[in-house]
């Protein structure tokens, strides 16, 4: 039987992408979100309009899209709840946001140059997209911003290809995932979630370590 619950947030499952940008003064922020697919050699973001990252996109077009493995749950969730602002936002704040200027180090993470755009890409993520912003849309309701990434170069670890091929083995990537604000890859929830206590959900930690066996970091 279906029920209307009213629900908080609609994360069903998508993967955590890094954003790597450009602050003004040149250095780099990096950003974990989730609200992010692609079409073709097209990536589309959203984000709220007062981040760090939504600035550093309306100026200087630019992003590295890095995806973690779910083996680098624990360096996403350090930098989590955490912003490049320095002003960091009333509700930001009192849901425990926190500014933090060199996010890299935060989640012990390295940065590496890229080919054709400023912001560096984060080397120990087994994939790596270079773009530029080719357009945004604000969304009708306010406070948020979706971004149209053109893909301009992907770079690939080459033990995730298929031998001989371009096509990546779907059964050797296991991206990271972000279902409801929880860690989760190859099915099982991998790494307790400082956002879900930021969003207030319910935690899992309890059933996880039951199903799974695990308690802690991986």
């Amino acid at each position: 039987m279906h029920v209307v619950p009213g629900l908080k947030v609609l994360y069903f499952g998508t993967p955590v992408v890094l954003l790597s940008t450009v602050n003004e003064d040149g250095t780099a922020n990096l950003a974990p979100m989730s609200s992010a697919w692609w079409l073709g050699q097209t990536a589309i973001l959203g984000m709220g309009d007062r981040s760090r990252t939504a600035a550093n996109l309306l100026r200087e077009r630019e992003v590295v899209l890095n995806l973690p493995s779910s083996a680098l749950a624990a360096a996403v969730d350090r930098i989590a709840m955490t912003t490049g602002r320095p002003d960091v936002p009333a509700g930001k704040a009192a849901q425990g946001y926190r500014h933090v200027a060199d996010k890299f180090a935060l989640g012990g993470l390295t940065e590496q140059a890229s080919d054709l755009v400023t912001p560096p890409r984060v080397a120990e993520c087994p994939i790596q997209l270079e773009g530029r912003v080719a357009g945004t849309h604000r969304l009708a309701s306010g406070g948020a911003t979706t971004y149209e990434i053109e893909v301009l170069r992907t770079h690939v670890e080459e033990d995730l290809l298929v031998p001989g091929t371009v096509h990546i083995d779907p059964l050797r990537w296991d991206p990271l995932v972000m279902k409801f604000c929880e860690f989760f890859g190859g099915g099982v929830n991998v790494h307790p979630s400082r956002l879900a206590e930021g969003w207030q959900l319910p935690a899992l930690r309890a059933a996880c370590a039951v199903s799974t066996g695990r308690t802690g970091s991986p």
